[in-house]
């Protein structure tokens, strides 16, 4: 039957501590990225909406165009049928064909007044569409130019760290395989509870290294005997002494060619 190797505590500091510098290189990368990929996500939500708008606007200002033609055109017919009325006019035989023909080209006049009345107000309409849509095309290329500008910046950190952090990534997932099962969800669960990804720290100036709470001396011995993992009472951080973390270091990792 196949033995399975125990570790002892100072092996397991050991792990531990390795993976936490392997993630913190991959920290400093996502710090020098910053917020630009979400200011580039932020951008190009927003342009999109505001392409949607303008092209909102733009089906809008088409059907108050196709409906001020259709008032052209009702214009056009009612000046036709008065043209006709006034011809019929000339040939009447009596007063009461007169009168109808009259209340019937003063109800074309009526629709003229009316048709004229709404086309003025739709060019009002569509001139104030106008404006928002220029607005709406400014605030576009502004956004474009400042997305260009982000993108650009973002590619930049990218061209110069993107192969650093594949091998970092891929140290990591390395690391994880060599940490106690117990101890790496204790560390996964740390690291998600700090901005600064921190769940192993050394003991600097008789203080925690990750909130700085003060550590007492007996405290402090049983870290540098390595015979248990220890936590910090105030942020439960895992604490390692100076001496281990001098003897757990990471390179660059290999780069493909």
């Amino acid at each position: 039957m196949a033995t399975v190797k125990e570790y002892s505590v100072e092996e397991k500091l050991a792990s531990v501590l390795r993976l936490q510098k392997i993630d913190s290189k991959l920290d400093g990368i996502q710090v020098l990225k910053g917020e630009l990929p979400m200011e580039v996500k932020d951008l190009e939500d927003e342009i999109e909406g505001l392409n949607t708008r303008q092209s909102h606007i733009e089906n809008e200002m088409k059907g108050i165009q196709d409906f001020v033609a259709n008032k052209k055109n009702a214009i056009k017919e009612a000046e036709a049928l008065i043209k006709k009325y006034e011809k019929q006019q000339d040939n009447v035989k009596n007063n009461r064909e007169f009168e109808a023909i009259t209340k019937e080209m003063e109800m074309q006049a009526l629709e003229i007044k009316l048709a004229e009345k709404h086309i003025k107000d739709a060019n009002e309409e569509i001139k104030e569409k106008g404006r928002v849509l220029e607005m709406a095309k400014k605030a576009v290329a502004d956004k474009e130019a400042n997305l260009k500008h982000k993108k650009g910046e973002l590619e930049k950190i990218i061209g110069e760290t993107d192969k650093e952090e594949k091998g970092f990534r891929k140290e990591s997932e390395d690391a994880k395989t060599k940490v106690d099962p117990r101890l790496l969800q204790a560390y996964e669960k740390i690291r998600k509870n700090y901005r600064n990804g921190l769940a192993v720290v050394t003991v600097e100036r008789d203080s925690c290294g990750g909130c700085f709470n003060a550590i007492p001396p007996q405290r402090q011995a049983e870290i540098r005997q390595h015979k248990k993992i220890i936590v910090c009472e105030h942020c439960g951080r895992i604490l390692v002494d100076n001496d281990l973390e001098a003897t757990v270091t990471i390179s660059s990792p290999a780069l493909p060619a």
